[in-house]
């Protein structure tokens, strides 16, 4: 299938972002580059170790010193703790058993007929848009769109006769840079609204937030990033990887043939399957005494075990229909075959693991050392020194949120560092957590996508390079590129007009902060 065509009289900004190819793919390999910048962190932090910055850490109130990543006794505990920081990666986890489930339907056939069956129904132009849109979904199962939904959207747009990087890119746009746009609650909201909650009530013991205090904003985010992750992905990006060949093993990719008699009878009795486990499911959910409640009788808490179970339930929501198809279309015949198929799965995730862990020892040694707190804190001190107009000052809490997004990846994390510090300022000035919790969305999803720093980001080079063998951290930085500046520059203007419009961020929300 051809679905690249020779680049004639590139625009612009389609040399720009060649360019940025070329330059980011001669970076060192992904594994090598965190070993780099893991030398680099036990560099800085013994340099600065007992160097006085001033500053308050705003964790425990007390003076914000660098750990030396050098000392004998930090070395010890790093060699110590080297294999848990790996085993304990919460993304190793979360892709591998995923990966287990995806490798049984891939291997039966059970995805190629269902995409086939989709593509047959779904206008080619229509594409990109739904690809976005379903990564955007795909937020309620916490990371779930990081192992289904970008690597789908590749095998999608090839099926309809599109460059499969496109597909990635728009999936991941959805999925990753439109991480706080969303019109289904998540479990990330009364994540992010506890932390919030807590950073107002240092100033303010009496401040209590919504848990969606952020839903009617994020709802209407999700048709702008829709919008202009479809505008982006087929006016710019697309025509851009038009130079990048396919060369991959493609052998196993689904075409557009139409079903065959027996095929589409499988895929019934699959499909089936899953009905018959999602009643299962939600009869088991429903009952207020139901074992998959948290404690205060809460689906969508982080603390409920249905919230703890996306992964594995994805494993099975894969592995049923794959198994029930592979059985009716005579693909699977013993336990060896659907034994293979998680088997061919993880032959091809050995990379993945290498790269996963040297970012685990990275991520751990960076955050032993306080600089991404010493970051945030001096970040958000010029911010307030500055004392500029609202509007201006809520434009520089998105855009200092998505420079520290480039190093710390964690929403919850950076927002259990920034809440503290930015809240409580912003209060003073007469602006409320609500809105605080808004702007730090932004920040905290536009950059996602072009930080080889995420720990997702070298799985989807991954993904790519199932088509193109030379892809690499350049090729996705330059496909991504495009996203990341127009989700943070128009998502911010979106901000300051629907906050200017008066129209409302949440439930029992609010834009002021009146001290009393």
């Amino acid at each position: 299938m051809e679905v690249a065509m020779n680049q004639t009289n590139p625009t612009f900004v389609q040399r720009l972002l060649n360019k940025v190819e070329i330059v980011g793919n001669k970076l060192p390999d992904p594994a090598a580059l965190f070993i780099s910048l893991l030398f680099i962190v036990w560099l800085l932090s013994w340099l600065l170790a007992g160097v006085d910055f001033n500053a308050i850490d705003p964790r425990s109130g007390e003076a914000l010193l660098i750990n030396n990543q050098l000392s004998g006794d930090a070395l010890t505990v790093f060699f110590s703790k080297m294999v848990t920081n790996f085993s304990h990666f919460h993304p190793v986890g979360v892709v591998l058993v995923a990966m287990l489930g995806i490798g049984v339907a891939e291997h039966s056939g059970f995805i190629n007929a269902g995409l086939r069956a989709i593509m047959a129904k779904t206008a080619t132009w229509l594409l990109t848009p739904m690809v976005i849109l379903v990564g955007i979904v795909s937020h309620s199962a916490v990371d779930a769109g990081y192992v289904l939904v970008i690597p789908l959207g590749g095998v999608i747009f090839y099926a309809a006769g599109r460059h499969p990087l496109a597909g990635i890119a728009a999936a991941f746009a959805g999925v990753s840079g439109g991480f706080s746009a969303n019109f289904v609650p998540s479990a990330l909201d009364p994540m992010l609204q506890g932390i919030s909650q807590a950073g107002a009530q240092i100033l303010d013991p009496s401040v209590v937030l919504n848990p969606l205090n952020n839903y009617y904003f994020t709802t209407a985010s999700s048709v702008l990033v829709t919008g202009l992750g479809w505008f982006i992905t087929d006016k710019i990006v697309e025509p851009k990887l038009a130079n990048n060949k396919l060369d991959g093993d493609l052998s196993d990719l689904p075409k557009m043939e139409s079903l065959l008699d027996n095929e589409r009878r499988a895929l019934r009795w699959s499909v089936l399957s899953v009905i018959v486990g999602f009643v299962a499911l939600f009869l088991s959910v429903m009952p207020i005494d139901s074992s998959w409640r948290a404690p205060d009788g809460s689906l969508t808490a982080f603390s409920a075990p249905l919230m703890q179970s996306i992964v594995p339930l994805i494993f099975l929501l894969f592995l049923l229909p794959g198994l029930v198809y592979g059985v009716a279309i005579g693909k699977i015949k013993s336990s060896k075959d659907f034994i293979e198929g998680m088997t061919k799965a993880m032959s091809g995730m050995g990379y993945y693991l290498v790269i996963m862990f040297f970012i685990a020892q990275f991520i751990y040694a960076f955050s032993q050392s306080n600089l991404g707190v010493l970051l945030a804190v001096k970040g958000a001190a010029v911010l307030k020194e500055l004392a500029l107009p609202a509007g201006i000052t809520i434009t520089g809490i998105i855009l200092l949120t998505g420079f520290i997004n480039l190093f710390v990846g964690s929403a919850s994390a950076k927002w259990a560092l920034l809440a503290p510090i930015f809240i409580p300022m912003l209060m003073q000035l007469g602006i409320s957590p609500d809105l605080a919790q808004a702007a730090y969305r932004i920040g905290d999803s536009s950059t996602n996508i072009i930080t080889p720093l995420m720990p997702y980001f070298p799985l989807v080079v991954v993904f790519c390079q199932r088509y193109v063998t030379s892809a690499g951290i350049g090729t996705l930085t330059a496909m991504m590129l495009p996203f990341s500046i127009s989700f943070l520059a128009l998502w911010t203007v979106f901000l300051l007009l629907y906050w200017g419009l008066g129209l409302p961020l949440g439930l029992q929300a609010s834009y002021d902060y009146k001290l009393s």
